[in-house]
């Protein structure tokens, strides 16, 4: 597997990203959104606060109150709480999360160095929002580019819609998905006339973390709900998966990236293949990761061993790969399409076509 990562990495850090409020601190610039606007590349960035002074017997927890439009802070002793995962503080009566997520746009000419926007593009504004807006994927359609993120609070995990043409102005949709749901990609085309959507359920007693399909006729009604791929039993996404970037188009089919995380929590990358015409078809799925966490800012941070993408695009035949690293920071990779392609594993419908291996030039 020739993949590349960045001499560079990681590419942005919470260095780079001042805070949006006086106090606060920033914790982590990840899990970023990719598009290609002009001659710019354009990341929206996952940015991560907590309030400050830390103390030593109470957790300080952030939160959007949609009532007076202010960031409040509460205030859980630590005492009788459960702290074992750094992201949740666990009590009793109610779960927080230990930060509150906004996205800012970052911008850059070579893809590699980015001038990051000193004010949020977009914070909490709703009531679907009181914990945070995290995990942004950009998909060009319409003209424009539509931007579907993970809302969340007490009511659950949801799923906006925001539509943009220049990265500066936003408008905001409502929701799409209700809660719980997240890791929603939308194609970048119509498929037979309809828009289609890959999504993530994750609120049940009885399934698993799995990949759905949902159609829709105009982005706003979603319907036609499909299973179309499963955890793996004792293999490297036996936990839970979820889709990644925008599908790309190839010769053989939708090309997924999605992420896997095993019963360690250890999450990695791998491709999945769909049928172009009738996308709730899997045609191929990857034997093994073509990307693990082994960098050290990809095993140690403030979530260790987690490589995360939420934007990737193809150009020519290489696959250029920003992610999120351990939930701390951004950092590039590229990869031939090719070896991508040769992770993937066929069904007996589907058998396997015998690309012919290209180079870059």
């Amino acid at each position: 597997m020739a993949l590349t990562r960045s001499e560079l990495n990681p590419i942005l850090t919470c260095r780079d990203v001042p805070p949006s409020r006086k106090g606060w601190e920033v914790i982590g610039v990840f899990n970023a959104g990719v598009a290609r606007l002009k001659d710019e590349v354009v990341l929206l960035l996952r940015v991560a606060e907590r309030p400050l002074p830390r103390e030593a017997d109470v957790y300080l927890t952030p939160l959007y109150n949609p009532e007076t439009n202010e960031m409040e802070v509460c205030r859980i002793p630590r005492e009788g709480a459960d702290l074992s995962d750094p992201r949740v503080v666990k009590t009793p009566e109610q779960n927080y999360l230990t930060s509150i997520s906004h996205i800012r746009v970052a911008r850059s000419r070579d893809g590699i160095r980015f001038e990051v926007e000193a004010v949020p593009a977009l914070e909490p504004a709703t009531e679907y929002e009181a914990y945070g807006i995290e995990d942004p994927r950009i998909t060009p359609l319409e003209g424009g580019f539509i931007i579907t993120y993970s809302a969340v609070s007490s009511l659950g995990i949801t799923v906006p819609l925001v539509y943009t043409e220049d990265f500066r102005s936003f408008e905001r949709r409502g929701l799409i998905f209700h809660p719980d749901n997240k890791d929603v990609v939308l194609f970048p085309e119509k498929i037979g006339g309809s828009y289609y959507a890959l999504h993530r359920p994750s609120a049940s007693h009885y399934a698993k973390p799995d990949m759905w399909l949902a159609e829709s006729p105009d982005l706003e009604h979603w319907g036609r709900h499909r299973h179309i791929a499963g955890v793996r039993s004792g293999m490297w996404d036996d936990t839970r998966i979820g889709a990644s970037a925008v599908p790309i188009r190839t010769e053989h089919g939708w090309l997924e990236l999605y992420h896997g995380a095993d019963t360690r929590n250890r999450y990695c990358m791998g491709a999945m293949l769909f049928d172009l015409d009738e996308p709730w078809k899997l045609v191929a799925r990857c034997g093994h990761p073509f990307m693990e966490p082994e960098a050290n800012y990809e095993t140690e941070g403030f979530f260790g061993n987690v490589v995360f993408s939420c934007g990737a695009f193809l150009e020519g035949e290489t696959i250029r790969l920003y992610y999120g690293a351990a939930d701390s920071c951004v950092a590039y990779a590229e990869v031939p399409l090719v070896d991508v392609m040769e992770t993937l594993i066929y069904t007996e419908e589907a058998g396997k076509p015998e690309p012919e291996r290209r180079t870059t030039g």
